[in-house]
């Protein structure tokens, strides 16, 4: 039982930790590019398309069947 007694001591610091982190909130005074966003969103679609890249046969393994695929049936 110690396990969930410490599980449920960090759900409930992660908890505090999180609600005083947005009532301590600043006003920030900076300026966001509306390009920031797109940005942001290329460099996710290149690391997935990185991965997918580099895992490729693996992934075509997954569809693929693993039988023996030089015998044509008629």
């Amino acid at each position: 039982m110690k396990f969930g007694k410490n599980l449920t001591h960090f759900a409930l610091t992660s908890a505090l930790v999180i609600a005083l982190s947005f009532s301590m909130e600043r006003t920030a005074h900076a300026y966001v590019d509306p390009g920031s966003g797109l940005l942001a969103f290329q460099s996710i679609s290149a690391v997935i398309t990185g991965a997918l890249f580099y895992f490729r046969s693996r992934i075509k393994s997954v569809f693929h069947k693993s039988g023996n695929s030089s015998v044509r049936k008629p």
